[in-house]
């Protein structure tokens, strides 16, 4: 009688027990298959098994992480902003190590792209450029934050500086932080932007109105403000922004 895979057992739907990794191909077992072919060639749900170690009782560390993504819509940056305790509410059986595991593992990445992108010199030319530059810092928060981004004649980035944080909606922002900093350092320019975690990245009428308001304290102190974004996941899962440059409103 032919064997039958156990990776075709696992993600039979039907079947009721999970077959331990233990007793798979060592082909097919996540740490055994990036030691033979490396990190890249696993999957999402093979890289978080790798971190869970072990199942729990009736699923194995596969199954686990394979259900873990899915609360997450197989998307990487939503299981990011999750907390410990949607983690344990939304999976049974799944303890406080493996959770905080899984989501220091996260942190970590998150802080490697915000590191690399740190150590780099900015130039600020237009739109896009501004959002590769600030989506790293506020994309994937749970919260709203509105930060500015500084420049020198030459449209280089000299400083940022999160300027004010609050609920799922909204944030405060004191336009006087915002021209202290520009002052301090020298600043020609500031670019300013916040993050939608709705994902609905059309402005309110309060974000309209503040980029008025910033605009105008900017010219009294000749400080120009070239660009106002709001970022944001899509509901498809892809980043995105809404430019109040490149919409005329600015």
């Amino acid at each position: 009688m032919q064997k039958k895979n156990p990776m075709n057992y696992i993600n039979d739907l039907d079947s009721s027990k999970s077959i331990p990794i233990t007793q798979w191909a060592e082909e097919d077992r996540p740490r055994e298959k990036m030691l033979a072919h490396g990190k890249k060639s696993l999957t999402d749900s093979e890289l978080i098994a790798i971190l869970l170690r072990t199942g729990i009782k009736g699923a194995s560390a596969i199954d686990l992480a394979k259900k873990i993504l899915q609360q997450s819509n197989n998307r990487l940056s939503d299981l990011a902003r999750m907390e410990i305790t949607d983690l344990q509410k939304y999976n049974k059986g799944l303890g406080m190590a493996k959770s905080v595991t899984i989501l220091a593992a996260l942190e970590l990445g998150n802080r490697m792209l915000k590191e690399v992108n740190e150590n780099q010199e900015h130039i600020i030319k237009n739109s896009d450029d501004l959002f590769h530059y600030i989506a790293p810092t506020i994309m994937d928060l749970p919260t709203e934050e509105f930060w500015a981004v500084y420049l020198n004649q030459r449209n280089k980035v000299i400083w940022k500086q999160r300027i004010g944080m609050g609920g799922i909606t909204q944030t405060t922002v004191d336009l006087r932080v915002i021209f202290r900093a520009a002052l301090e350092h020298n600043a020609v320019a500031v670019a300013v932007a916040h993050n939608h975690p709705s994902g609905n990245l059309r402005p309110s009428q309060a974000d309209k109105e503040l980029t008025q308001r910033i605009s105008d304290a900017g010219k009294i102190l000749s400080v120009k403000l070239i660009e106002h974004l709001v970022v944001g996941i899509l509901p498809e899962g892809k980043p995105g922004y809404y430019s109040f440059t490149e919409s005329g409103l600015l």
